[in-house]
């Protein structure tokens, strides 16, 4: 059957902006949670390989979850063997998120660099979970990119500062694409969410990564803010970006302005980013200068992410669609733009849900439960602190109140 069309992005924008501010703190943070682990899993088997590949491998554009690169042969097959990666099967970047929620659970309150080394590390190192692409249980760390056991390397085995273990690590979106649970326990405070990231990406990587993980919690935070719009969303991305991050953001959301069908702008937003890119054109061959430090560069997923849910008008659909079809480390570029537009409200697909907690055999809804509950204790704990700060501010004569 064809797929089905996707609506007019001006009336799906009026919708989103309606129901925006109707939508709760929980169903913003199941809507971001759920909608990050299947735009996850709906970019996994086409990650790595760019829009014209897609296009011919499927014969067409992917409009929904689909299986492996390589049909049965994925057990073998180069360069993703032995990752399951299709037929609705999360990735690292779920296991990652997911890992992130459980600290929270744990620490119940803000953190940091040091949460990562005291409590990440030991969960990705000791606790057998149930991996989707492995089909078996084993510890995480067995399963995530050599990004991510850079944390065990250099906090567990290395015993660096973890301020300052992420410098040396290659720089992509590896810390920036589990930074989602930061900006739902600072929802609708971008600024908060983005001191915290940055500080917890501290742990992991360095330059334009860690600055990408700041600005996608911020955009997660921003999306929650009654009456949020991808504009809105957006913007306070901007005022918070520095540097590489905060011009590819400016240039590709630009460009993104001008579509409103993803089809049309998958070309337009690579063209876009590409000048801060450091990866280069062929994904899987990368340039001289990929993945080093650099103060006009910028990871690509986020800029793309943010630019997809500009054309969608915040349709999750249209977003995740459009993130995954662009190709290249797409599974978390859908995974940003999945968990931004489920924050805004957009409902994610039930169909896909189901089918991506069945096939990965995980509950995508209870770490959303279980960090609607840490939120909520955050916020009280920080209202208190700020009234006892208020308190002790006003007694010492900081406070003047004008006649």
């Amino acid at each position: 059957m064809p797929p089905k069309e996707l609506k007019d992005p001006k009336e799906l924008k009026q919708t989103s902006q309606a129901g925006a501010a109707e939508t709760s703190l929980e169903e913003r943070i199941t809507g971001a949670l759920v909608g990050a682990a299947v735009g996850d899993a709906l970019g996994g088997p086409v990650e790595g390989y760019s829009r014209d590949q897609i296009l011919e491998r499927h014969a067409g554009r992917v409009h929904g979850i689909v299986g492996p690169w390589n049909g049965d042969a994925w057990r073998t097959a180069r360069p993703i063997a032995p990752y399951h990666k299709g037929d609705g099967h999360v990735t690292d970047d779920t296991l990652m998120t997911h890992a992130l929620v459980r600290v929270y659970a744990q620490v119940r309150d803000h953190l940091d660099a040091y949460s990562v080394a005291d409590h990440l590390v030991p969960d990705l190192m000791t606790n057998p979970r149930w991996i989707p692409e492995l089909e078996a249980e084993a510890i995480p760390l067995q399963r995530v990119f050599l990004a991510e056991k850079w944390l065990a390397t250099r906090l567990h085995y290395g015993h660096v500062d973890p301020r300052e273990a992420g410098v040396g690590n290659i720089v992509n979106c590896g810390a920036a694409m589990y930074m989602a649970p930061v900006g739902l326990v600072n929802a609708a405070n971008p600024a908060g969410a983005y001191a915290e990231a940055l500080d917890i990406a501290s742990a992991h990587q360095s330059s334009y990564g860690r600055e990408a993980a700041g600005v996608f919690a911020a955009a997660v935070s921003a999306a929650c803010v009654p009456g949020a719009t991808p504009d809105s969303v957006v913007t306070a991305c901007l005022a918070l970006a520095k540097d590489g991050t905060r011009t590819a953001i400016e240039q590709v959301c630009e460009v993104a302005a001008r579509y409103s069908d993803f089809e049309s702008a998958l070309v337009p937003l690579r063209e876009a980013v590409a000048p801060y890119d450091t990866v280069g054109p062929d994904y899987r061959a990368p340039s001289l200068d990929a993945r080093r430090p650099s103060r006009t560069k910028a990871i690509e997923e986020l800029p793309v992410a943010l630019g997809m849910l500009v054309v969608s008008g915040g349709d999750y659909r249209h977003a995740v669609l459009g993130s995954v079809n662009y190709g290249r480390d797409c599974d978390s570029t859908a995974t940003m733009a999945g968990a931004v537009a489920g924050a805004l409200g957009s409902p994610v697909p039930q169909d896909w849900s189901k089918t991506v907690a069945e096939a990965s055999r995980l509950d995508l809804w209870e770490p959303a439960t279980t960090l609607t509950a840490v939120t909520r204790e955050l916020f009280e704990q920080d209202v208190h602190r700020r009234r006892a700060h208020e308190a002790a501010f006003t007694e010492i004569g900081g406070l003047r109140c004008s006649d």
